[in-house]
């Protein structure tokens, strides 16, 4: 069974966001997940309908938080209180994947277990092609489960 994968972040933080989801590629290359954010939203359809599409179909959402991402009231306050709604209820799984350093401890995320290890900022890792594999790993980990 593939599991879906929902991707929320700032726009701001796309490039590491991408770091992120190259790693996974070859997991769904090989159909064990397939990974969906807002740039595949294709020319002349309704955005936020396809987002919330998405966002109630996946198994796994993954929160790519850094200060810009809390920042935005769209990704706080709409994708992340969704995401911790469908949390609690049991039917998907949210993971902080802690982008850059920011409170985000104080957040209605800062009870979940983060991503990358101690949650430790990607940013502020020595290889980001490493941490990066590392996050993935860790998402499989619960992709499989």
């Amino acid at each position: 069974m593939t599991i879906e994968i929902f991707f929320s972040y700032a726009h701001q933080d796309e490039d590491l966001m991408d770091q992120v989801r190259r790693q996974l590629v070859v997991f769904e290359r090989t159909q064990r997940i397939t990974k969906w954010h807002d740039r595949r939203i294709p020319p002349g359809i309704e955005w936020k309908k396809q987002i919330d599409l998405r966002l109630n179909k996946a198994k796994i959402i993954l929160l790519f938080v850094s200060p810009d991402f809390l920042d935005s009231k769209y990704c706080y306050e709409i994708e992340g209180q969704k995401a911790l709604k469908r949390h609690r209820s049991g039917v998907a799984r949210v993971i902080p994947v802690i982008l850059r350093p920011c409170a985000w401890e104080e957040s209605p995320f800062g009870e979940l277990q983060a991503l990358p290890k101690d949650a430790r900022p990607i940013t502020e890792w020595d290889n980001l092609d490493r941490v990066c594999l590392d996050v993935a790993r860790g998402i499989m980990i619960v992709a499989d489960e």
